[in-house]
């Protein structure tokens, strides 16, 4: 597919977001053991479980993917079993639920909370430091890559390029400690339970129904304020990411390997809105201005290892945009990108 075709339908949209890359489909073949996704329902489980049996088809070899969640979207679900995922209703949260998930050789975790965490911090952090003690207990004869946040850095200059992996984490608000906390228990556990492990710091997953791009240019759209405070922010294609976290059991390791998996691009909200505001033919509307700090990842350790991304976000601009015009369905999750205390 050409970079710059639009996307019509949801129907392509999910095709091409579950589409393996040569690489996915190459560790399918080599990749010894099954494969869970806990936390699966979420905005990029669903896609990451089918681009994993696609890639085992194509491969030619038979795993289970077993996708795992609460699924309080019945529909979620529903496509994930018709796909070939083997789908476990649990709640992660409740020990014996999670004892009794089988034994898999290879984990990704995915679970997590970070919306409404300050109506309730206590949530948060049971589901953010609380679950990965459970999953790593009941996993610990696995392989496990656990997802976390370039939010557990601090704000740092924009001219700084952005966090590496080696700067000490410094998270700002609850969500942020909470997810720190996940790493370290992870860690911890790894220690005690020899696990092989990677943490992959991911900021911002996007595709065209959710994510930082298209929430700028739906503000652009309907004639919204966009604040530009937080004036600069990393974004990746989330087909790409997903196939990444799936390359990491690669690079598992004791202690656990830490990643940050970004786009290689600092960009500007303000040149994001313009953008946009040219193939809407409208005027972005700007409050405040930008902060010389911002909440950048370094991932060029990432890019060292496995390449860069594919698709460059001016072309998810342009993608985004057509979307919004032709009223694609948006998951209507805000990332509040313009947040800087921590509070979501």
């Amino acid at each position: 597919m050409s970079v710059e075709k639009m996307i019509e339908t949801e129907e392509s949209l999910e095709e091409i977001l579950s589409r393996p890359y040569p690489e996915v489909v190459e560790l399918c073949r080599k990749l010894k053991g099954d494969i869970i996704i806990l936390g699966v329902a979420g905005k990029m489980g669903p896609t990451f479980a089918i681009q994993l049996k696609r890639a085992c088809d194509m491969a030619g070899v038979k795993k289970r993917i077993i996708g795992v969640a609460r699924f309080s979207d019945e529909n979620v679900k529903k496509n994930l079993d018709n796909n070939g995922i083997e789908t476990i209703v649990c709640d992660l949260l409740e020990r014996q639920q999670v004892d009794n998930l089988p034994d898999v050789e290879n984990v990704i975790f995915m679970a997590g909370m970070k919306f409404g965490t300050v109506s309730n911090q206590p949530l948060t952090w049971a589901m953010n430091s609380y679950v990965p003690a459970l999953v790593a207990t009941k996993f610990k004869n696995s392989c496990i890559v656990a997802l976390s946040t370039g939010n557990v850095y601090p704000l740092v200059p924009v001219s700084s390029g952005g966090s590496k992996e080696t700067d000490p984490p410094e998270p700002i608000g609850e969500y942020a400690q909470s997810c720190l906390g996940r790493e370290r228990v992870f860690e911890y556990f790894s220690s005690k339970f020899s696990i092989p492990s990677v943490i992959v710091r991911l900021n911002y997953a996007v595709e065209l129904r959710y994510g930082v791009l298209y929430d700028i240019g739906k503000k652009v759209y309907n004639g919204e304020k966009i604040f530009l405070e937080n004036g600069y922010v990393n974004v990746v294609w989330q087909r790409w990411a997903n196939s990444i976290i799936f390359r990491c059991f690669s690079l598992c390791s004791v202690p656990p390997k830490i990643l940050n998996l970004t786009g290689p691009e600092i960009l500007s909200v303000r040149k994001i809105a313009e953008e946009f505001g040219k193939l809407f033919k409208k005027q972005p509307v700007f409050e405040r201005k930008e902060a010389p700090t911002a909440y950048l990842s370094d991932a060029s350790q990432c890019f060292k290892i496995f390449g860069k991304p594919d698709v460059d976000p001016w072309t998810l601009v342009k993608w985004i945009a057509h979307w919004i015009e032709i009223g694609g369905r948006a998951f209507e999750k805000p990332t509040h990108f313009e947040e800087r205390t921590g509070r979501y």
